[in-house]
């Protein structure tokens, strides 16, 4: 029997292996807690997270104390708001710039900073490409109410980017903070905090073929009194993340992340992105009505191929393809519910195309071959229900 071919990479990455041996060792023996200052095996750990800091503000054009380690996006997500919102909401400034198709977290923690800490709270649109309305923000934030502007650096669905270096700029030059949730970001483009003018940064390593439960929050330097944490304690990582940090989780992270960096990243980029375009074409030349939904290929996240699958059910498909392909209907947040992705719904697709499409996404480890298998048991899949 043939594996199941993996097309949900934007759901979450395999785990390298350089990433798995650089964790195994800490696994066995790494087992002091980096907080423990009075022996040697909390030494040793201390310098592990340490090292690990400094590798992941590296990639991101940080320095290392800006970097705050979290348990994934969710929690940098909700620490970047709610942490701004708690300690500088004004009167004068109490209002979050969101896009209308941010991750499911930061939809939710703004509805609830809107409902409970007296925020307002307005959805940025976006054109048929997921691209944000660049003029509504500019005139929005001329307001001069605007404290927070979030907006994600690459969609998780569509793999649309965001232009974030002028939104930064938008944002700086108003005195808001912007936030962009990147946790899709470092497979598809390059990122620099300080030359694309961001504040607050997410980041989740099992986006990057690194572990699940480990992600961080960048925090600008001069930002770094003004945000309330979401954990108290022990007042660990500068007050702003109390609780132990697990070593072997960030030195995952490290290695996951350091191998995203420069050349070897952009022929990464490339490679994936063939194999993208070789799916997309066999799809579409399979004699069906089939539409890429999202900006051009050539212009979003290398791995993904969001696709419309006019009178069929995307659920019906998905079915069908088990147990040969993995692929999914989009966040893995929201998959689980029967509406329709509301990110396609901002889009501008109907109910019914939103129910026919669907998201696929490559990776590192996708093969030639795979994307072979998967373009020949989709298009039976589709005679099938045909």
């Amino acid at each position: 029997m043939r594996k199941t071919v993996y097309l949900d990479y934007q759901a979450s990455t395999p785990v390298d292996p350089r990433v798995v041996a650089k964790m195994l060792p800490l696994l066995q023996c790494g087992y002091g807690n980096p907080h423990s200052s009075d022996h040697i095996f909390g030494w040793r750990a201390a310098d592990v997270v340490e090292q690990s800091r400094q590798e992941v503000a590296a990639v991101i054009g940080a320095d290392s104390d800006e970097i705050v380690f979290t348990s994934g996006a969710t929690e940098s997500n909700n620490l970047a708001l709610f942490g701004s919102f708690r300690r500088n909401c004004t009167r004068r400034r109490n209002k979050l710039l969101v896009s209308a198709i941010e991750h499911k977290c930061v939809l939710e923690a703004a509805f609830c900073l809107a409902r409970d800490y007296d925020a307002v709270f307005q959805l940025i649109p976006v054109d048929n490409c997921g691209l944000v309305d660049l003029n509504l923000i500019e005139s929005e934030l001329n307001k001069d109410d605007v404290l927070v502007v979030s907006v994600m650096s690459v969609n998780n669905e569509v793999g649309a980017i965001q232009p974030i270096k002028t939104i930064g700029r938008l944002a700086r030059e108003k005195g808001a903070f912007f936030h962009t949730d990147a946790a899709q970001a470092l497979n598809a483009i390059d990122i620099d905090v300080y030359e694309q003018n961001i504040d607050l940064l997410s980041l989740s390593a099992h986006k990057i073929y690194g572990p699940q439960g480990i992600g961080a929050l960048y925090v600008r330097r001069e930002l770094q009194e003004q945000l309330e944490p979401l954990i108290y304690g022990g007042g660990q990582q500068l007050g702003l993340r109390s609780g132990t940090v697990p070593a072997f989780l960030t030195a995952g992270f490290a290695a996951a992340i350091g191998a995203l960096r420069g050349e070897i990243a952009a022929g990464e980029r490339e490679s994936v992105a063939k194999k993208r375009d070789r799916f997309v074409k066999g799809i579409m030349e399979g004699g069906f009505p089939v539409r890429v939904n999202g900006p051009s290929l050539a212009v979003r996240h290398p791995g993904n191929a969001n696709l419309l699958f006019q009178d069929f059910a995307n659920h019906d498909i998905l079915s069908g393809l088990q147990p040969q392909v993995a692929a999914s209907t989009g966040s893995a947040c929201t998959s689980g519910t029967p509406e329709p992705s509301y990110v396609l719904r901002a889009m501008g697709l109907t109910h019914e195309e939103a129910s026919s499409s669907i998201r696929f996404s490559l990776g590192r480890f996708t093969t030639d071959e795979e994307v072979e298998i998967a373009i020949e048991a989709t298009l039976q899949v589709l005679a099938q229900l045909r």
